[in-house]
C-alpha cells in the first residue's frame, strides 16, 4: 500500500519528527511513503525533505505560495498519480485542505493526524479552523495525538466513530546511549544544564522557562540554561533574557541535528508549554534517561506520573517551574531515579512499533470504507499486516 504522507512544516519539530519515525516503521510490513512537503518560496522550510531523503524516502515538494493556489492541488494530484497512491495522509490544516481537494472525486481515502488542538486566537485562526473542521468531517479517518484533542474534535462536531486516539511514537534506541555533543561543544563544561527543546514560540511556554530561570540562579549560579530550537519569538527572548539580566547564562543553540547528542548533555529538560498533544520532546528527551520538568496539558500526564516518571508544575507559573527544577538541580539521587523509571516508561508505552500498528488499522478501516462505502477503489484492502518488530527492548 502506498501512501502520500502530506505536511506543510516549519521546521523539524514534533510533527515533522512523527512522520520520519511513522514511515519508517511501516515500511518493513509493506506500507510506503511518500512524503509530500509543502514549500513557500518566501520561507521553504524544507528540511523535512531533506531528513527523509537521508532516510531514503520518496519525497515530493509541494510549491504553495498563496493562501489559496490551485498549483499545489494540481502538484498533489500529480503525486497521486506517479506514485499510484492508494491513501493520503495528512498533518496539519493546511495538508488537510489541499490533501481533501486533491484527493476528492479520485476515490482515494483520507485520514489525518490531528497533533495539537487549534489555538483560539485571532479572526484569521478562527476562520481556518472552521473551514478545516468543515473539511475534516469527509475524511475516513482521523487520528487524534491526545484525549483532548479528541474531545476538541468531537465538540466541533466529528463522528466519534471516525475519531481513533494514537499515542505518539519514536524509534527510542539513538537516544539510550548517545555522546553528549552538546555539552562537549561548550568551552567550558557547566557543572547543571538545564534545556528546553522546541519551537520558539508563546505556546512552548519560553518566556516562563528564562522568568523561572532568573529564579533558579538566585540559588544556583552556576546553573546554564538553553534553549534548542528556532521560532519566531527568538529575538523577542533574547530581549527578555537581557532585560531579566541572565543572558550571560542563557545560551539560544538554535536548530540542531544530533538531537539525540542533545538530550544526553542535558541534565534537565524542561516543556513549560501552554497548549500541547503528546510533544515528541517528552518522549526522547525520558528516552534518553533525562528527568523532565513539564506542564499538565495536553497528553503530558500519559508521559509525566508526578514524583514516578518526571515533575510537573503550573503553566504560566515561573515561580513554581522554578522549584521544580531547583528541587532537581539539588537532588541527584531524584534526577537519577526519575530519569531511569521515565525512559522504562516509555519504552514499555511509546514505541514506534506500537505507534505504527495502530495506524496500520486506521489506514486498512479507511480503504474498507471506501469500498464498502458509496466511493468505489481501485485497490483492494491489504492483508492484515504482520506486527511491527519493536526497535527497542521493551
Amino acid at each position: 500500500m502506498k501512501i502520500l504522507q502530506l505536511i506543510s512544516s516549519e521546521g523539524k519539530y514534533g510533527a515533522e519528527t512523527m512522520l520520519l519515525c511513522l514511515a519508517r516503521s511501516l515500511a518493513p510490513i509493506g506500507y510506503e511513503s511518500v512524503v509530500g512537503v509543502f514549500r513557500n518560496s518566501h520561507c521553504p522550510h524544507t528540511e523535512i525533505a531533506e531528513a527523509a531523503k537521508l532516510e531514503g524516502l520518496k519525497v515530493e515538494i509541494i510549491p504553495c505560495d498563496g493562501k489559496v493556489d490551485r498549483s499545489a492541488v494540481d502538484a498533489i494530484r500529480r503525486c497521486l498519480r506517479i506514485h499510484s497512491v492508494d491513501l493520503v495522509h495528512t498533518h496539519g490544516y493546511k495538508a488537510n485542505l489541499y490533501g481533501y481537494w486533491a484527493a476528492r472525486g479520485t476515490g482515494v481515502p483520507l485520514v489525518a493526524t490531528y497533533h495539537l488542538d487549534w489555538p483560539d486566537r485571532g479572526l484569521a485562526l478562527r476562520l481556518y479552523h472552521l473551514l478545516d473542521r468543515l473539511v475534516v468531517r469527509r475524511f475516513s479517518k482521523i487520528a487524534a495525538v491526545s484525549e483532548a484533542v479528541a474531545r476538541s474534535l468531537r465538540r466541533s462536531g466529528i463522528p466519534s466513530a471516525r475519531i481513533t486516539t494514537i499515542d505518539n511514537g519514536i524509534d527510542l534506541s539513538p537516544f539510550a546511549q548517545a555522546r553528549p555533543t552538546l555539552r562537549e561543544e561548550m568551552p567550558q563544561r557547566p557543572k547543571m544544564l538545564i534545556g528546553l527543546v522546541g519551537r520558539l514560540t508563546s505556546q512552548k511556554g519560553c518566556e516562563y522557562f528564562l522568568r523561572a530561570a532568573q529564579k533558579v540562579l538566585v540559588g544556583f549560579p552556576e546553573a546554564l540554561f538553553v534553549l534548542v530550537g528556532e521560532g519566531p519569538d527568538r529575538i523577542k527572548l533574547e530581549a527578555l533574557a537581557q532585560e531579566l539580566n541572565i543572558r550571560e547564562r542563557v545560551i539560544f543553540a538554535g536548530h540542531r541535528e544530533d538531537m539525540p547528542g542533545v538530550y544526553s548533555s542535558l541534565d534537565v529538560l524542561v516543556l513549560p508549554s501552554i497548549n500541547e498533544g503528546l510533544p515528541m520532546t517528552l518522549i526522547e528527551a525520558m528516552a534518553a534517561a533525562r528527568p523532565v520538568v513539564a506542564t499538565p496539558v495536553g497528553a503530558v500526564p500519559k508521559l509525566v506520573v508526578p514524583e514516578r516518571t518526571g515533575l510537573l508544575a503550573n503553566p504560566r507559573d515561573p515561580e513554581n517551574l522554578a522549584a521544580a527544577i531547583g528541587r532537581l538541580i539539588s537532588d541527584p539521587d531524584l534526577r537519577r531515579r526519575l530519569g531511569a523509571d521515565g525512559q522504562a516508561w516509555v519504552m514499555r508505552r511509546f514505541s514506534a512499533g506500537a505507534m505504527a500498528r495502530k495506524y496500520v488499522e486506521i489506514y486498512q478501516e479507511a480503504a474498507a470504507k471506501l469500498i464498502d462505502g458509496s466511493f468505489s477503489h481501485a485497490t483492494a484492502p491489504p492483508q492484515r499486516a504482520q506486527p511491527v518488530e519493536e526497535r527497542s527492548r521493551l
